[in-house]
């Protein structure tokens, strides 16, 4: 099992930054992709951002390169997500998911395995 807390989630006004935090514990990393989803009031999750954790890997959706930057920390166990230049459509329920695996290419929601409680983010105009 591998838990999953976010954390940093909050209120930003339009072209602001915000860091939110994912903190894993259960087992070891090393043979997962960590993920960022998101989900707005009456919307389908969908996917933001990931990265695998043995070397680094990332991969973005489209409406997020060049805004937004995932990255990892080995020592703690947790994964980050910078986003900057945060826009009102950003504003959203961000949720952390693990999944066994390597393939960096696109996969259903469905094969992640675990899940945080995830966290919210509002964007004002």
């Amino acid at each position: 099992q591998v838990q999953l807390v976010e954390s940093g989630g909050g209120l930003v006004q339009a072209g602001g930054s915000l860091r939110l935090s994912c903190a894993a514990s259960g087992r070891t990393l090393s043979n997962y992709v960590m993920g960022w989803f998101r989900q707005a009031p009456g919307k389908e999750r969908e996917f933001v951002a990931g990265i695998r954790w043995s070397d680094g890997t990332t991969n973005y959706a489209d409406s997020v390169k060049g805004r937004f930057t995932i990255s990892r920390d080995n020592a703690k166990n947790t994964v980050a997500l910078q986003m900057n230049s945060l826009k009102p459509e950003d504003t959203a329920t961000y949720y952390c998911a693990a999944r066994v695996g390597s393939t960096m290419r696109p996969v259903p929601r469905t094969r992640y395995d675990y899940w945080g409680q995830g966290t919210q983010v509002t964007v004002s105009s």
